[in-house]
């Protein structure tokens, strides 16, 4: 199995299935299984029971997860959906774009609004 290129907060583009064409930010990365949640991608309805825990019911829409597969990372430099490589340099291993060869910077998490 190879190593998953892509992580949290990485702007993505889906290219196949219902959402072709949408972008969106990397929300979690399930490595296990080779799949990521996009916020606001690939969103499903569930119908849910009251229970103990949960007074209310009805239905709820919620991301379901894409195979990586599914989604091609767009460069911060170009601004075009590229594949991830590898460069070493200084002893530090750097994500760089096929396209334009930059270094991909590590992306910053946001901190969360409330």
């Amino acid at each position: 199995m190879t190593k998953i290129k892509l992580q949290k907060n990485d702007k993505v583009l889906v290219i196949s299935g219902k959402d072709k064409g949408k972008t969106g930010r990397i929300e979690r990365v399930i490595t296990k299984k080779r799949e990521v949640i996009v916020s606001k991608i690939n969103i499903v309805k569930r119908h849910i029971k009251p229970s103990q825990h949960r007074s209310v019911s009805g239905v709820v829409e919620s991301e379901s997860p894409l195979a990586i597969s599914k989604v091609a990372l767009i460069c911060p430099s170009c601004g075009k959906p590229t594949r991830v490589g590898y460069q070493k340099k200084n002893n530090e291993k750097n994500r760089i774009c096929k396209r334009c060869k930059k270094v991909i910077e590590k992306t910053k998490e946001e901190p969360d609004k409330k």
